[in-house]
């Protein structure tokens, strides 16, 4: 190399450096902005999310003559567990707990089969009507369920099966109300609640498999149900660990279908509903009822904070597989 293209190259060379020492703190600014920004942001959006929490816990820890000092934001001056107890009783919570837990479970397990088996033959099997159907079950999902609790109430106060039951026995039907038979019944059939989502998202993931899969069992000699069972189920697990969290959670959150079937047998949605009318008769200070009613929903939430503590990374990890983000 000739000492001028030498001396060319030095030159941009030096450049090249004066440049980079001028731009590289504009980047690390740049970078740092970025990092506080995103931080404030999350930060935010977490203390918007828990703060109902927050203050739930707050207010079931303190005693009751810290409601009335305005010096007191969240942490009490008079530690107790005496509202933890009171609203234990007032939810009669072992009784409760338990037919929210088997309510919950049973019904989630129904829609997972269900819907599975809805979700599948929308996706793999072709057949006349197949995409008029679909939209119907999509549409499912708009539809407020207060439109069509009438006609709901009374098919499970006066149950029958095209008529039969009044037909050899001369009586109207069969009273399921009070039971967990309309959830059940509900669920087996893929129409409970939150079931027109729950066949979506079963779908979705049902066509992003390989159909490969399914043409090797068949070569084989499986049926469809067989490769339904053999081959799609165990690879479909993404897709039921969300239907089976989110199923619960509604389930375990639902005040309307409880309600509208069962006025008498105890879950906790429904015990929580009717704590306002009886803590009015042992108490008509209404800062202490707030806070009863505050430690009450501590403790029907529990239950699902413990199962999202556990569950939380499969649920993440099954979300983002079967497509509902991104």
């Amino acid at each position: 190399m000739s000492s001028t293209a030498r001396q060319k190259a030095d030159a941009i060379g030096r450049r090249m450096e004066r440049w980079n020492a001028e731009v590289r703190p504009l980047d690390q600014l740049k970078k740092w902005l970025w990092i506080c920004a995103r931080t404030l942001l999350i930060v935010g959006i977490c203390y918007i999310i828990l703060y109902p929490l927050i203050t739930k816990l707050s207010m079931a820890i303190r005693d009751r003559m810290d409601l009335f000092d305005t010096t007191i934001v969240w942490i009490p001056r008079h530690f107790t567990w005496d509202n933890f107890k009171t609203a234990f009783d007032m939810l009669e919570y072992p009784a409760a707990f338990w037919n929210s837990a088997m309510l919950s479970l049973g019904t989630s397990v129904l829609q997972m089969v269900s819907c599975a088996l809805a979700g599948y033959g929308f996706a793999r099997l072709k057949f006349r009507g197949r995409g008029i159907l679909f939209t119907l079950v999509v549409f499912t999902i708009v539809i407020p369920p207060q439109t069509i609790m009438i006609p709901t109430y009374l098919n499970y106060r006066f149950f029958d099966i095209f008529g039969l039951y009044e037909l050899f026995t001369g009586k109207q039907g069969v009273n399921l109300l009070e039971s967990y038979w309309p959830f059940f019944i509900s669920s087996t059939l893929a129409m409970g609640m939150k079931n027109g989502l729950f066949i979506f998202i079963f779908r979705q993931f049902f066509r992003g498999l390989p159909k490969e899969l399914e043409e090797a069992a068949y070569v084989d000699g499986t049926g469809v149900l067989g490769t339904f069972w053999r081959v799609i189920i165990p690879n479909t697990v993404p897709a039921i660990v969300t239907v089976l969290l989110f199923s619960i959670v509604w389930q375990w959150n639902d005040n309307y279908y409880v309600s509208l079937y069962m006025n008498y047998t105890q879950v906790l949605s429904s015990t929580l509903a009717s704590m306002p009318g009886a803590l009015g008769r042992i108490t008509t200070d209404p800062s202490y009822i707030s806070q009863l009613m505050n430690t009450g929903a501590l403790l029907v939430m529990m239950p699902m904070i413990i199962l999202y503590l556990f569950a939380q990374k499969y649920f993440v990890e099954s979300v983002e597989r079967t497509g509902l983000v991104g």
